[in-house]
């Protein structure tokens, strides 16, 4: 592989995951292959509008067999440790610092303390979307593999 992705820790390049994910986008937002890279950015390269998103979440819950939780990736920075990740609907320092290690993908300069939690849909890249559908696609899994174990 020639690219180098950037991803949380814990998670894993897959190339046919990551296709499937592309495929998504390019039927939802009737865009060609090469234009939907990891690091593209979905409202600012591929020109999506929040309809869009749910357009392209729901053709990825379909193409996977997950649950995307709305907002998911914002209220992990709502409370860190006890302390607020987001006042008055900005991210505050610790906040943001959360979200930057939950997203490699995008530069660290685009997720900053002071930023609207509104704007945050700004930074998400194609990337974004392929580690959240790893995360709940090895969950389920994972979740899968224990049931199998305690039928035994």
């Amino acid at each position: 592989m020639d690219e180098q992705y950037r991803l949380p820790m814990g998670v894993e390049f897959d190339p046919v995951m990551f296709a499937k994910v592309q495929k998504c986008f390019c039927d939802a937002l009737e865009v060609e292959v090469d234009e939907c890279g990891y690091y593209a950015k979905v409202l600012d390269d591929l020109g999506a509008e929040s309809l869009d998103l749910l357009d392209v979440v729901f053709r990825l819950e379909r193409a996977f067999d997950v649950q995307i939780p709305r907002g998911g990736v914002e209220s992990k920075a709502k409370m860190v440790d006890g302390k607020p990740g987001e006042v008055d609907g900005k991210l505050t320092a610790i906040g943001a610092e959360v979200l930057r290690k939950l997203m490699p993908e995008v530069p660290e300069e685009e997720i900053f303390e002071g930023l609207k939690t509104t704007e945050l849909p700004r930074a998400f890249r194609i990337g974004t979307f392929y580690v959240l559908v790893w995360v709940l696609v090895t969950v389920k899994l994972k979740e899968a593999e224990a049931r199998a174990a305690l039928e035994k």
